[in-house]
């Protein structure tokens, strides 16, 4: 015998008697009648059964009504979590790799960018981590979104230049944002040449080098701006040295006072500022002293003691030639070529070898160091 629902009635109405059923079918025909169990049922004798109870609300509005205490029970042990002593260290979200190509056609002639792209922001709200409340939030899909519009509306001149019009888009757009950040990316396009001449509109990839930039700026604040080159592989077989180190029970390796030097260059630097600077001009720049002081001129070259000494070279260098740089940071992995031992081979015991090596990357040393004007250094402490 099951128990009828009501959604509207009387006291009266409710309370009526019922066939005798067995206790624990009663507590099956409540629960299925009243999820919640709120409803009060009373044995009163092996003749009838009499449940006592208010109004029934109509199950689709106990459905409807369910998930949302569910939903504030969750909210409120999350809000209640962060009130028991955390706090946020780093926020934020965005758009990762978004691609754009950009064609600029002046008549004939065309030039192109390429780009990946990465968007974060940061709102002045931690509502949408809380409780789940997105009203402030911007859509990752609207931020990729808004990298192609602003390439259409004002065009794309460097990685440095779009990004800073990213931020103060978005900062500028949405209140309720405290910080933007973007990341670019460039892809190493190169016009092609035929015949020794520029092509008007054909290019080739030409993966010897990336630039990168990244801009971040906080709400009333001037945006900081990092410019950076990664995958610059140099090498160069002689000029170069490693002696006078330490020698204890560790070492292994004899003094070279001459060897080959390769390496993987990875360099960022900071601006002092955001505005009246050409990027690529110092780019290209930075990118000229690095080789300058890698390789030295041609007919001699330029001698290396150590990796650390060319680190130092060409920090400072950048530093002296580019004001607008505040600092530079330089990372250059050693790329190993070690002369093979051929003296184990008949007839080759006693012959020099300085024309065959093996190559080793791995393991591989790594030498880095970060340089800056004293005093900004100084005014930052």
């Amino acid at each position: 015998m099951s128990l009828p629902t009501y959604t509207q009635a009387s006291h009266e109405e409710i309370c009526q008697p019922l066939p005798f059923v067995t206790l624990q079918s009663v507590r099956v025909t409540i629960s299925q009648c009243c999820p919640d169990q709120r409803c009060v049922w009373t044995y009163f004798s092996e003749a009838h059964l009499v449940v006592v109870a208010t109004v029934h609300r109509p199950q689709q509005q106990q459905q409807q009504q369910q998930p949302q205490q569910q939903q504030q029970k969750e909210r409120k042990g999350r809000k209640e979590r962060m009130d028991e002593g955390f706090d946020w260290i780093a926020r934020g979200y965005g758009k990762d790799n978004v691609k754009l190509l950009y064609v600029r056609r002046e008549g004939r002639v065309h030039s192109i960018k390429e780009y990946e792209i990465k968007t974060e922001l940061t709102l002045n709200t931690d509502k949408d981590y809380l409780t789940g409340d997105n009203s402030d939030v911007i859509a990752t899909d609207s931020q990729k979104n808004t990298v192609y519009i602003l390439a259409k509306r004002h065009g794309v001149v460097s990685p440095e230049d779009f990004a800073l019009l990213l931020c103060s888009h978005f900062l500028i757009k949405y209140p309720q944002l405290t910080k933007a950040q973007v990341h670019v990316e460039e892809y190493p396009w190169q016009r092609e040449v035929m015949d020794g001449r520029a092509h008007n509109h054909s290019f080739k990839f030409s993966p010897e080098y990336h630039h990168t930039c990244s801009v971040s700026q906080e709400r009333d604040r001037e945006p900081l701006v990092s410019t950076g080159l990664q995958g610059l592989r140099l090498l160069k077989t002689t000029q170069s040295a490693f002696v006078n180190f330490v020698s204890d029970e560790f070492r292994s390796l004899p003094d070279m006072k001459d060897r080959i030097f390769s390496t993987v260059i990875t360099a960022a630097w900071q601006y002092n500022r955001s505005t009246g600077v050409d990027f690529g001009k110092i780019w290209q720049l930075v990118l000229k002293t690095i080789q300058d002081k890698f390789a030295g001129p041609a007919e001699m070259g330029i001698f290396s003691p150590s990796v650390q000494n060319t680190v130092y070279l060409i920090q400072k260098s950048v530093l002296m030639e580019v004001p607008e740089v505040s600092q530079i940071q330089v990372s250059m992995p050693n790329k190993h070529y070690y002369p093979v031992d051929l003296s184990k081979f008949e007839g080759m015991e006693n012959i020099e070898n300085n024309e065959v090596f093996l190559p080793v990357d791995k393991p591989s040393g790594n030498i880095t160091g970060t340089l800056g004007r004293s005093h900004i250094i100084k005014a930052k402490l």
